[in-house]
This record gives C-alpha cells, structure tokens and sequence, in this order.
C-alpha cells in the first residue's frame, strides 16, 4: 500500500454483523501497517486513496483513522497522517538496524536499544554538520550487548538542519525526540534519496588507542556537498567482527 503503488486485489469485507465497517477497516489497515508496508514516520496515503484501496466511503476511511488515532496508532499533524507504531518488534535485528553496520551480533541473548533525542550533539559533530556551538539537533544512539553485559557495538547519529529541513520524515522525529517509544530510521536513507538528496559517504575506521575496539566514523553528504549526517560507530572486535551490508537504490 505504498504511496507510488495501486492494488490490484479488491479487499473482501467480512459480514455486516461483524461490527461496524469502519472498525473492520482499522483493523485492515492497522494489519497492513504492521506488515511493513509503511513505516513509522511515514505519511500515509490520502483519504480518497485509502477508500479507493479499501473499497469504501472517505467517510468510512476518517472513521477507521480517528480509532486508530486513538488508540496512538495514527497520528495526525498539518502535513497528514502517519504511522506511530513499530514496523517489527522491538529488539529484532531488522528493526534497530540503524546506523549501517550497527546490528546487533548473531547471539539469540544480544539484546539491542535505540533512541533519539533533541540535544546538543557532540562537539566534532557539531563541527562536522556546520552547527552553532550548542546548537541543539536530533540525535540518535544505539547500543547493543550480549546478555552477560559485554558492550558489543555502540553508534551515536547527529542529523544536520539540512537533513532535518529536506526530509519531512525526519523533521517528525522532533516532536517525538525523548518518547519512550524507539525510533525506527532502518529507512532514513531511503527518505533521504526520496527527498531528491544524491548521498555520498565517507567512511574512516580506526583503531582506538589502549583499547581492541575500532572505531568507523561515517559523513554522509548530498550532491551540493551539504552534510546530512554524521555516525561514530565503535565495535568491540574481541567479541565480532563488523560486517557492511548494503543494497543499492534501483536504477532510474
């Protein structure tokens, strides 16, 4: 149910004593938003959209929203509606995997974390992104470990104005930095390519000193060598190696 994506397939509604058909269709379209299809942050498709996708009224569809909204599954601002909830579980792999290169190890008892917040970033970020000094921006940490409590792999994001200003995506997460909810960006390179931004990266990988850990730093910049974003990531390579994977954009 992606926004560049017609279906095919009629939705087949269950009988009309099943309950209401607007509840039906919020649990239709809450099922399709934890598929995947569209991920947190995300605007959803316009009203006469969703009813052509569904088969019903735009009526129908505001009705099935506002049972969403109020369950915190849907949120609305002036630039529409967009999903709340977590495209996976939280903790899997697939979900955290935000920065590249900071999942979690293949160990069933790694447990991973992420969050973002509104905060000044660290001052070589500041540096690197062209922010004032104590200039507050977003900023996204992870960390992932085993379960006897060994630090694996931690990574700190700061994302610049421009990224903040170009990626409508990313902007929403202001308003929901320091929320107990985590943040689902595994896609923020896919809003940013979105956005019109060609992405190039740089990254420099060093050893840290009196310590087996390297570090990978990463700057991200578009096509008008802005920068959009800047990664620390440091690995405890005693423990796993890193591994890249990538996939790129298709073509045209």
């Amino acid at each position: 149910m992606a926004r560049s994506t017609t279906p095919t397939t009629p939705h087949v509604h269950p009988h009309p004593d099943e309950g209401p058909l607007y509840r039906r269709i919020a649990t239709e379209l809450l099922g399709e938003l934890r598929e995947g299809t569209i991920a947190p942050g995300e605007r959803l498709p316009a009203e006469r959209r969703l009813a052509g996708h569904f088969g019903v009224s735009r009526q129908t569809v505001r009705q099935a929203l506002e049972v969403l909204r109020s369950d915190g599954l849907v949120e609305t601002d002036r630039r529409g509606s967009h999903a709340a909830l977590p495209a996976g579980s939280l903790g899997t792999p697939s979900f955290l995997a935000f920065p590249l290169g900071a999942r979690p190890a293949d160990d069933a008892s790694a447990v991973a974390r992420a969050a973002v917040s509104w905060e000044t970033p660290p001052p070589a970020h500041a540096e690197a992104l062209g922010l004032a000094p104590h200039r507050p921006t977003l900023v996204h940490r992870y960390e992932s470990a085993r379960a006897d409590g060994r630090g694996l792999r931690t990574a700190v994001t700061s994302f610049s104005a421009v990224a903040l200003a170009e990626v409508e995506e990313l902007a929403r997460y202001r308003d929901r930095a320091d929320s107990n909810a985590s943040p689902e960006l595994r896609r923020a390179y896919d809003w940013m390519r979105r956005a019109g931004l060609t992405l190039h990266h740089r990254d420099c990988i060093t050893h840290l000193d009196d310590d087996p850990s390297m570090r990978v730093t990463r700057r991200v910049h578009d096509q008008y060598a802005r920068p959009l974003e800047i990664t620390d990531l440091v690995v405890d390579t005693r423990r796993e190696a890193l591994v890249y994977a990538f996939t790129l954009p298709a073509a045209g």
